[in-house]
This record gives C-alpha cells, sequence and structure tokens, in this order.
C-alpha cells in the first residue's frame, strides 16, 4: 500500500503564561503556573516524534506536522531558541505567536537561522484601536518587531481578534498591513474566555459577522497580500459553493481533537488553549494516550454527539464551528457544553 497524502498535526505550545501586556481580550486568567523545564519540554518533543513514527510504521501513514510556538510572550522564555531548535530537527514546521515587541534585529535573524517557518504577530487594528485593547505606544513597539523580521526574510503574518471593539476598523488593518509589506493578515474571532470573559458582550452578532466576513472575502486586490484565518466558519463562507454533506468523519475545520493539540507551560493537555477543559497532564501522561482514548476529543470527533445545528449541518465535516466560542458561549449560560453550536454561525 503507498502512503497517501499527509495528515496534518499541529501542536500548539505555550511556553509561559508570562506576557509584558495585558490584553484586555487575552483568553489567559492571570494565575500563575510552574513552567516545564527545559528537559521536560525536551522530553515531551521526543515523545511526539516517537508516536509519529510508530503511526507512520505502524498504519502506513504519512504526517505533516507543525508547531506554533507561543505563551504569554514566548520571548521571555531564556531558552525559546533551544526549544525551536529542537523542534526543527525532528523535521517540524514551526511557527512562533508573539506580540513582536521584544523582536530585534538579533532575535529575528535567530529566528530565521533556526528554521521558523513564519512568525504571527497580534495587531488589533489602527494605533489607537491596537494600543486601546492591548495598552499604549503597543502598536508602535510591536511594529518595529515586524519590520525587523521583514528585514530579515521572513514570512510575517499580522492577525486580528475581531469583536465590536475593533470589527469596523478591519479593512484598515488591511491597508495598515500592506503598507509595511506584510505577507499575510489573519483573523479571529473574540472567545470569551479567560480576562476576555468579561467582553462577552463586546462579541459580534451572528449578523455582523456574516456581514464583515462578505466585505473581507469580496474579490479585490491587497497588493499580493494574502488574507488567511483559522477560523472555520469563515473558511466555509469563503467556500460557500460548496454544499455537499462530506459524512460523518472530519476533515478539516476546527482543529480541536481532530488535527491538533494545545500543550500549557505546566504540561497540561488542552483540545484548544481557548476550550481549557484539561485532557491530562505531559509529566505523568502520554501524549499518544490521550490523543487515543480522551472522552473529550473522541467526543469531538463523533457527529452524532454534537447538539443544534453543528450536528445537522450538511457542512460538519469541514467545520464542526468553533469548538471554543461555542463551549465558552454555554459555560457563560450555565452549562459547559463543548458540543454545543457555534452562537455565531450564519451558514
Amino acid at each position: 500500500m503507498s502512503i497517501q497524502s499527509a495528515f496534518d498535526l499541529l501542536i500548539q505550545w505555550h511556553l509561559t503564561e508570562r506576557c509584558n501586556l495585558r490584553c484586555t481580550h487575552c483568553y489567559q486568567n492571570d494565575k500563575k503556573t510552574v513552567e516545564l523545564t527545559t528537559a521536560e519540554i525536551r522530553a515531551t518533543i521526543g515523545e511526539i516524534s516517537r508516536t509519529l513514527t510508530s503511526w507512520k510504521e505502524s498504519y502506513n501513514l504519512k504526517f505533516s506536522p507543525s508547531v506554533n510556538i507561543t505563551g504569554g510572550e514566548p520571548f521571555l522564555r531564556t531558552d525559546l531558541f533551544d526549544i525551536l531548535d529542537e523542534f526543527h530537527t525532528i523535521g517540524f514546521d514551526v511557527y512562533v505567536l508573539t506580540n513582536g515587541i521584544l523582536i530585534d534585529k538579533e532575535k529575528a535573524t535567530r529566528l530565521l537561522k533556526a528554521g521558523v517557518k513564519g512568525v504571527q504577530i497580534s495587531i488589533e487594528g489602527p494605533e489607537a484601536v491596537h494600543d486601546s485593547i492591548r495598552g499604549a505606544n503597543s502598536f508602535t513597539a510591536s511594529f518595529k518587531g515586524v519590520k525587523h523580521l521583514l528585514d530579515a526574510g521572513l514570512q510575517v503574518t499580522l492577525n486580528t481578534t475581531l469583536s465590536k471593539l475593533n470589527a469596523d476598523y478591519f479593512m484598515d488593518t488591511i491597508k495598515i498591513a500592506s503598507d509595511r509589506g506584510v505577507q499575510r493578515l489573519g483573523f479571529s474571532r473574540l472567545v470569551p474566555s479567560g480576562r476576555g470573559s468579561d467582553l462577552i458582550r463586546e462579541m459580534l452578532k451572528t449578523e455582523a459577522v456574516m456581514s464583515l466576513y462578505d466585505n473581507i472575502f469580496m474579490p479585490g486586490s491587497y497588493n499580493g497580500m494574502e488574507i488567511v484565518t483559522g477560523d472555520p466558519v469563515a473558511s466555509q463562507f469563503r467556500n460557500k459553493h460548496v454544499d455537499t454533506d462530506l459524512g460523518n468523519i472530519a476533515l478539516g475545520g476546527c482543529a480541536a481533537g481532530i488535527s491538533g493539540m494545545t500543550i500549557m507551560p505546566d504540561g497540561t493537555m488542552l483540545p484548544c488553549r481557548r476550550m481549557p477543559i484539561p485532557l491530562g497532564n505531559i509529566k505523568r501522561d502520554s501524549f499518544r494516550e490521550v490523543w487515543a482514548v480522551s472522552d473529550i476529543l473522541n467526543d469531538l470527533r463523533d457527529r452524532s454527539k454534537y447538539k443544534g445545528k453543528c450536528g445537522s449541518c450538511n457542512k460538519w465535516a469541514n467545520c464542526r464551528g468553533c469548538r471554543a466560542i461555542a463551549y465558552a458561549c454555554s459555560k457563560a449560560n450555565g452549562r459547559e457544553d463543548h458540543l454545543a453550536p457555534d452562537p455565531q454561525c450564519f451558514l
């Protein structure tokens, strides 16, 4: 049997909860944690690598593994470049998610030499809007980091978390990114989790999400800049001409439990950083075993367990809504249901 197309596997690894900013919509809750040591991180990377090798040999599967290294602010970890090197050595595509403020010319060059394929920096809109969300002078400081990254030859993605606070300015953000030579602009929706739970009233209404996505994906030129998103609803809207029900096997869409998992600074494994449901801890639990037998992850893979319109939608296989938003909103309503429908979906 020949090896078929590669399966995506994304690990989002939050090295630290420490940060040099205190953003109003952050999914963190300011809880102090004991971070994994460099040795513990290396041991976990080794286990993940062995797991993929075993799956490949046992099931004749090919994987396309990647890792998002983030925080908090990952540049507050003094061993950051050692960790990046470790992942690069075992063949992972490596990406870094940061606010960009601590990136200077030297660090940008080191990222390139470490084989980092791209860096995502959060920008919430024009300067006044951004600073109102992320703190005074943070816009200017972040764009200094952006310039160092671009000068070093790295791919930069700016990412915006959309809410009532900044949605009206997203088209302006497209121009800001394009004018500075950034290659990609991404977006996600506000998840009312952690500190961001105080902003639940700032979530966009369903109709506003639909109108905004209609504008974003309107055919037009952004001077070669790519518009990207991990939002499964946005992705399905972009491909709204596809109406065939693809069945009960998850093929894409929300990564939680399907093609990705999150590791927290203390080793706790979550389906998604914005869905704080502990699956185990990497210091005592096997990554491979948790991936295979976790009831939560297996629920996320089972269409019959989904509630409301998500379970009956013909786009389930490639969407399933944002599980983090569904969970956070159900929790706000006293239910804590990771299989609830995505309340902002308009499909």
